[in-house]
């Protein structure tokens, strides 16, 4: 199997605002914390840390003066290492480097043989492994999708276990209460080492701030534990235009920007710089029905500045993914996607949640979509590695051995290069329709169904020390024994 560590981007990121363009956003950012403000519901530490920090605090409302998160921002680093349980497969989140990670939090999982259905640990363990062994995937992600078959409170120790046994690449832990948070960081302190975790990045949590401009104690309590451990949070705000956000993109833009700062220079009053990764998650919605809508391109267009946004504070961003509101992998679905996807790229994302498998806004999980998506990140590997003008692609030999009028399909240089000229798909059909007709005539979905059945059925993990694996399924059964089972 190809071990891709990550893309190093070699194509310029989009610049759509000028400099005035950026200082206008900022500006009004700036506004809105000074003005407005954000609450911290519910967590007396944090509003302790913003108060020794020198924020106006008034109860659990907390409002900034310009240029104080931006002073407290400076202490976090524009880039680091996520380890993962095999170096080769070790990722870098910042700089020129690219890393795409599967959907992540859907409840429902749907293929073409059993529909939409609620999602089980199988379900979730066989995207683990799909993760695993596609290569265009360098990462393993997070809540691939819920495990309802298993006690709210005890699965996400199956899920971080899943994580850590099929697969070998960088993984994300459960942000859902600070004690599962505190699970996954010493399930991951049980495969790495204790010190070793104290001193890198081995684990991620995803943060979502409660728009507008709020963070509840479920998600700061989680994000303390993070920074305590050294370990990255992934601060993301949720605006759904309309609904939690202003219907205009520029004010969403702002109050994206407003949050996630706080959220991020709150890692860093708990631990000076920890990792932290500045999110991203601008969405419209359909104002007569009221219905999120993803892949639409006032989003698209949002991301390219918030990308310019997390530049100018030298800090690593995540953005965007494969959205779509379609219920199944079909035309609308792959479309909206491509261009959700497409405007991560441009805008500069180092890591891009939600690369394959997204569906229905989110609900679900898509088995025959996570094949397609993927499929397309393996093309964007292409696309992010630029134009080489060295001697081979220019390609002088060939038009003086060809010369004019004649074909170049059998030429020297074409049969040197022939195996690595052009991206060949997994999935995608290029035969003569008499071919296809005769092959069975699949549409896409029929091809990327065959394809994942394929790939659990090869799949073998990657190696895991006995003695670990041993260790993991005893600090396991020890949680899971300690308390009632929760459902709700």
């Amino acid at each position: 199997m190809a071990v891709i560590a990550g893309i190093e981007r070699q194509i310029p990121t989009y610049e759509l605002l000028s400099e005035e363009g950026l200082a206008t956003i900022e500006t009004a950012a700036d506004q809105i914390l000074k003005e407005v403000g954000v609450e911290f519901r519910d967590d007396p530490e944090a509003i302790r840390l913003w108060r020794e920090a020198g924020a106006d605090v008034k109860g659990e409302l907390v409002r900034f003066e310009p240029g104080l998160l931006r002073r407290i921002l400076k202490s976090a680093p524009s880039s680091f290492v996520q380890h993962a349980r095999n170096p080769a497969r070790s990722v870098t989140v910042g700089g020129n480097h690219v890393v795409f990670a599967p959907a992540y939090g859907s409840p429902f999982v749907r293929d073409i043989e059993g529909g939409r259905r609620y999602g089980t640990l199988k379900d979730f363990e066989n995207f683990v492994k799909l993760a695993y062994s596609i290569p265009w995937l360098h990462h393993s992600g997070g809540t691939v999708c819920e495990p309802v078959d298993i006690p709210v409170n005890k699965r996400h120790l199956d899920m971080v276990a899943a994580h850590l046994r099929y697969s070998d690449k960088p993984f994300m832990g459960s942000v859902t209460a600070e004690e599962r948070a505190e699970d996954s960081i010493e399930m991951a302190r049980i495969v790495f080492g204790r010190e070793f975790v104290e001193k890198n990045c081995v684990i991620l949590g995803n943060i979502n701030a409660n728009s507008p401009l709020v963070f509840d104690a479920t998600m700061t309590n989680a994000l303390r534990a993070y920074a305590r451990a050294n370990q990255a949070a992934v601060v993301v705000p949720f605006i759904l235009g309309g609904a939690m956000g202003p219907v205009t993109t520029a004010g969403a833009i702002a109050q994206s920007l407003a949050e996630t700062m706080a959220g991020c220079a709150l890692t860093q009053l708990v631990r000076p710089g920890c990792p932290v990764i500045f999110g991203n998650f601008l969405s419209s919605m359909a104002l007569r029905s009221g219905s999120p809508t993803f892949g639409t391109p006032e989003p698209a267009l949002g991301s390219l500045v918030v990308g310019q946004l997390a530049r100018r504070l030298n800090l690593p961003l995540r953005c965007s993914g494969a959205f779509s509101s379609s219920k199944i992998a079909d035309g609308q679905a792959m479309t909206e996607s491509t261009v959700s996807m497409l405007s991560a790229v441009q805008c500069g994302a180092h890591f891009i949640l939600h690369a394959a498998g997204w569906l229905e806004g989110g609900l679900t999980m898509g088995y025959e979509k996570f094949i397609l998506d993927a499929d397309y990140c393996a093309s964007l590997h292409t696309y992010m590695a630029g134009l080489s003008l060295d001697p081979n692609q220019l390609a002088l030999d060939a038009f003086r051995e060809v010369g004019p009028g004649k074909h170049f399909f059998g030429c020297a240089h074409t049969l040197a290069n022939y195996e690595t000229a052009f991206w060949d798909s997994d999935t995608a059909d290029n035969n003569s329709f008499e071919q296809w007709r005769d092959e069975g005539g699949r549409d896409a979905m029929q091809r990327a169904n065959a394809r994942f059945r394929r790939l659990l059925q090869e799949y073998q993990a990657p190696p895991l020390d006995p003695a670990v694996d041993e260790a993991l399924t005893a600090f396991v059964t020890k949680r899971k024994t300690d308390k009632p089972d929760m459902w709700h």
